[in-house]
C-alpha cells in the first residue's frame, strides 16, 4: 500500500468537499463580521504573528474587516502598540467599526491595493516599524505579483509575506481558474532570493496558501 497516495488522496477528496459547500467558507464570521478565511490558515497566521511580534501588518484586501480586526485583538495581546494597516477598493467596514479594537488597532485605507497613491500611503505608515503582510485581494496572477512588488519591500527580516488563495487553478481545487497567486509567487521566487517559502506553515495538509507563507530572509 503506497501511503503516500493515500495520504494525498483523502486530502485531495477532504479539499473538494470542503470547497464543495460555499456555504461553509462564505457564512463564517468574527465577532459577527463577515471573515473569509481559511480556518486551517488563520491558526497558522496567529501563530506566525505571536512568533514574529510584528508592530505593523498590512492586509491588502480586508473585505469587511473581519480578519483585521483578528489580526488587531491577537497584536493587542502579543505587541502593546502594534496595528493593521487594512486596504480595500470598497468601504464594507460599518460592522467592524462597532467594535473597539478596530477602531483603536485598524487603520482603513480606501482604494485599490496597487494604486501608486495607496502604496506610497501605506509604506509611509510602516516605515520604521516591524512590518508583515498578507496579500488577499484580487487573485488573478497579475494583480497578485503586482501586489508583491509593490508590498514585499515593506517586509521586515524575519517577517513574513503571506500570499492567500493560491490553492486555484488546480492547487488542488478550481483547475479552470487560470494562473492565480500561486503562479505570482512562483515567477517572483524564480527571481529575488529575499523569501523563502516556509512549508511547515502548511501542516495542516489542506490550506488556502500553497507555497504562500513566505518568510523574509
Amino acid at each position: 500500500m503506497d501511503q503516500a497516495a493515500d495520504k494525498e488522496r483523502i486530502v485531495q477528496s477532504f479539499a473538494e468537499l470542503w470547497w464543495s459547500d460555499r456555504s461553509i467558507f462564505f457564512g463564517q464570521t468574527w465577532l459577527g463580521i463577515p471573515t473569509l478565511q481559511h480556518p486551517f490558515d488563520a491558526w497558522v497566521t496567529q501563530e506566525i504573528i505571536v512568533e514574529t511580534h510584528p508592530e505593523r501588518i498590512v492586509e491588502a484586501g480586508a473585505m469587511c474587516g473581519g480578519s483585521a480586526t483578528m489580526w488587531a485583538m491577537l497584536l493587542e495581546h502579543v505587541v502593546p502598540d502594534g496595528r493593521v494597516v487594512a486596504i480595500d477598493r470598497q468601504d464594507n467596514m460599518e460592522r467592524a467599526r462597532t467594535i473597539d479594537v478596530f477602531r483603536r488597532r485598524v487603520d482603513f485605507v480606501h482604494g485599490s491595493t496597487v494604486a501608486p497613491a495607496v502604496v506610497a500611503r501605506v509604506g509611509e505608515m510602516v516605515a520604521g516599524y516591524r512590518t508583515m503582510v498578507i496579500l488577499d485581494s484580487a487573485h488573478d496572477a497579475v494583480h497578485v505579483a503586482a501586489e508583491i512588488e509593490a508590498y514585499a519591500p515593506m517586509v521586515s527580516s524575519g517577517c513574513y509575506l503571506i500570499v492567500q488563495d493560491g490553492f486555484v487553478n488546480g492547487h488542488p481545487l478550481e483547475p479552470d481558474h487560470g494562473h492565480g497567486p500561486f503562479e505570482a509567487v512562483q515567477d517572483f521566487l524564480a527571481c529575488d532570493d529575499r523569501f523563502e517559502v516556509d512549508h511547515a506553515r502548511e501542516r495542516m495538509l489542506f490550506t488556502f496558501n500553497p507555497s504562500g507563507f513566505l518568510r523574509r530572509r
